[in-house]
């Protein structure tokens, strides 16, 4: 079901073969066991438990808060409800400032105690002696570049818009993606990538290019934060983004149907 023509685990070997027969990668963003076996089951590739965990469902004010056990418990989380995805934990922030030696470590204990078949290294452009130091203790990186909240405010007035500035960088970006792949990276997650940038970075590397923000079809595949993709967040109460369903919506209808047959004396609906 939806699984792209794909059997058995998927490996980074996979990938790489996807990307040279030009099928599409699908990616997601989960961060809990549930979730996890219904992507799983829907056939996705690669399953990222992303450090957005913090945010986006405790409530922190950025990712920058979340801590290395923190990821922790979301890796562990969400490798018990694969089976058949490659999943990739992110590496959060602190351990790749502190230098190569606190990256492998950080690296390592969430392989060996989280279950991550791969690391995700968030603005790794900045930090190529982690990315090697990573590979070469045989861990597989997925490395993310391009335009972020933490790096567009270098290029204030280069252009008017995202898309512009992501074209007006395109030369920089293939050298930045050129950097990643000798560094050791297995796959590049690039941010922001436009329709200019992104085919021209996809074909000057033999590794896989995915994009979440600001990504599209010209690269070898996508990512998407399922919690967003299905409207699961307060936010779809009220706004008006495009989403594939809003779950936030039925679960409002829901809990409030089973608060009026608890104060109309009604049987409730289950156990």
């Amino acid at each position: 079901m939806g699984n792209n023509g794909q059997t058995g685990r998927v490996t980074v070997q996979t990938l790489q073969e996807m990307k040279g027969e030009g099928r599409k990668i699908v990616g997601v963003v989960v961060y809990d066991y549930q979730m996890a076996k219904i992507v799983d089951r829907a056939g996705v590739d690669i399953v990222s438990v992303g450090d957005s965990v913090g945010a986006t469902l405790w409530g922190h004010r950025s990712e920058l808060e979340v801590t290395l056990d923190q990821m922790l418990v979301a890796c562990k989380a969400v490798r018990r409800g694969i089976d058949r995805a490659l999943v990739s934990c992110d590496v959060p922030y602190g351990p790749m400032q502190e230098g190569p030696d606190a990256a492998v470590r950080a690296a390592t204990y969430l392989v060996s105690e989280g279950g991550a078949d791969m690391l995700k290294l968030d603005a790794a452009a900045e930090f190529p002696d982690c990315v090697n130091a990573i590979t070469e203790a045989g861990m597989y990186v997925w490395a993310q570049f391009g335009i972020t909240p933490h790096t567009a405010s270098r290029y204030t007035g280069v252009a008017k818009t995202v898309p512009e500035l992501a074209a007006s960088l395109k030369d920089q970006f293939v050298k930045e993606a050129a950097l990643l792949e000798d560094a050791g990276a297995s796959l590049l997650d690039f941010t922001n990538s436009g329709p200019v940038a992104g085919p021209v970075v996809m074909e000057a590397v033999s590794i896989p290019v995915l994009g979440g923000l600001g990504g599209g079809p010209w690269l070898d595949g996508r990512v998407r934060a399922v919690m967003n993709a299905i409207g699961y967040v307060a936010s779809a109460l009220d706004d008006e983004a495009d989403r594939y369903a809003n779950v936030a919506k039925i679960a409002l209808d829901a809990i409030t149907t089973y608060a009026g047959d608890v104060r109309a004396s009604r049987q409730i609906r289950g156990k």
